[in-house]
């Protein structure tokens, strides 16, 4: 791969992405360096467990300067013209199904990522190698041995065996990654823990500091992938075993020490953009949607399926879903036809959903969705995680488990779902009246005839008044309709 984002509009978003994520971690860097001729070190399932646990019993280390100056003052561009060689990715020689491919330091990836091949039960340190990249026209200075990476990408061969890989997923600045079904482009990030977001002591940011990724057979259909993660206030060891497809699938076991605990502890964090949609006052652009996600969704503990279209609101908007034991939330991309986004480029009716699904049970807590202003569709202004009512005590691990979803299929209970909200006004015909109209869709819906017998509930919050509301049957598309004011 020549590079790891997209140009444009796509580009400029990640790389201001990044900037966001990256200053805010760079404060709480850990890293554990490793010349490249250590020894191998025995690794099992419980050995980044037990370094996490044995870190989070001392204080914090301030990070230090760990990537040569040279690297840190490269522009973006820059960055782009250090070519990685796919003939150096781990595992090629192999040919085995999965191969990583590293990513270089520099720019605003001015910590390094150890990362490590686990073998036969074994693991060693991967070195950088200066001859894996092509540095083309830059002009480029002394790199020390122990240099270490910025992240890396994970391949996979979509059309099967013997197939050209393709980029299937990423992990790059602090604990953000992001993965891709068949078909699929990058739309929406995950990301290891949330720690106070949008609270007024200002958010922290974990680090992904160290990686392992563990060899399979030429078989293989999954991959597991070990990861040290470390904050100011916590530690924890990650385990992803990742499964791709028409759906990826990446499972995630966790084990988390709190050297102090947050104000808002987030699990299973979502994080994506939304500029305007149907539900938007109007926006100067040519295309008449921008956005990666277009609601939230929560099944929760009760059987209940609750949607959530996501706004751009004036202010910073904080709601919280209370539920027990839930059994799935995620951040989801309903609308896939292109007529209505219009952008070539940017491929919005592409960008997956992400779905979570907690394995076990999480007891009380709330889903939080926080909505942030944004003007333009360069911010990641979106955020939805997981808020346990309790704690342990600092000192006690967190044990957490739960499935994530990339995938582009509809995903909702079997009666139906939401397929659009719209909002609007007509000042002349209805002054001081706010019209709202909802879509539903699906299979069950579709079969039932206009004269069906479909009860629908409106009810309005404080401070409004429902004036009139309807139902009827969409004779164009086979969908119903919702409408009020």
């Amino acid at each position: 791969m020549k590079r790891d984002v997209p140009c444009g509009r796509e580009r400029e978003r990640v790389v201001r992405r990044k900037i966001r994520s990256l200053a805010l971690a760079a404060a709480f860097l850990f890293v554990f360096a490793r010349a490249s001729g250590a020894a191998e070190e025995k690794l099992n399932c419980a050995a980044p467990r037990a370094r996490a646990r044995s870190l989070a019993a001392k204080p914090a280390v301030p990070p230090r300067g760990e990537v040569p100056a040279w690297l840190r003052q490269l522009t973006y561009d820059d960055l782009r013209q250090i070519e990685f060689g796919g003939q150096n990715s781990l595992w090629f020689d192999e040919k085995l199904p999965f191969q990583v491919q590293y990513l270089h330091p520099g720019f605003l990836f001015d910590k390094r990522v150890h990362l490590h091949e686990v073998r036969g039960g074994r693991a060693r340190p991967i070195p950088f190698r200066r001859e894996y990249f092509n540095y083309r026209t830059v002009k480029s200075g002394p790199i020390p041995d122990d240099l270490g990476f910025a992240g890396f990408r994970l391949m996979f061969p979509f059309g099967g065996p013997g197939q050209r890989h393709n980029e299937i997923g990423s992990f790059a600045g602090a604990s953000y990654f992001r993965f891709l079904s068949a078909g699929a482009a990058y739309g929406l990030s995950a990301r290891g823990l949330a720690l106070n977001t949008w609270e007024p002591e200002g958010e922290e940011f974990p680090v992904f500091t160290e990686f392992w990724f563990e060899r399979g057979e030429a078989n293989a259909t999954s991959m597991n992938v070990y990861a040290l993660l470390e904050s100011e206030s916590v530690t924890g060891a990650y385990r992803f075993t990742v499964t791709p497809g028409a759906a990826t699938v990446v499972q995630v076991k966790a084990t988390i020490h709190c050297r102090r605990n947050a104000r808002v502890f987030g699990l299973a964090p979502l994080t994506s953009m939304f500029w305007h949609a149907e539900n938007s006052v109007a926006e100067r652009d040519f295309r008449p949607e921008v956005h990666d996600s277009d609601g939230l969704l929560v099944h929760n503990g009760a059987g209940e399926w609750i949607w959530r279209p996501l706004v751009n609101p004036r202010g910073v908007r904080v709601s919280s879903f209370a539920d027990h034991n839930p059994r799935a939330f995620g951040l989801l991309q309903r609308d896939r036809d292109f007529e209505n986004y219009q952008d070539l480029e940017a491929s919005y009716h592409a960008r997956p959903s992400l779905l979570v699904e907690p394995i076990g049970p999480w007891g009380r807590g709330a889903v939080r969705l926080v909505e942030i202003p944004t003007t333009t569709e360069f911010d990641d202004n979106i955020v939805a995680f997981w808020v346990p009512d309790k704690l342990p005590p600092p000192g006690e691990p967190i044990e957490v488990e739960y499935r994530l979803t990339w995938g582009r299929d509809q995903i909702g209970p079997p009666a139906g779902f939401v397929r659009a909200t719209r909002h609007g006004k007509s000042a002349r015909y209805e002054p001081g009246f706010e019209r709202f109209v909802i879509d539903f869709d699906g299979a069950a819906l579709r079969e039932l005839g206009a004269d069906a017998k479909i009860d629908h509930v409106v009810s309005v919050g404080e401070g409004g008044t429902l004036n009139h509301s309807a139902l009827q049957k969409n004779a164009i598309n086979g969908t119903w309709r919702v409408a009020f004011t």
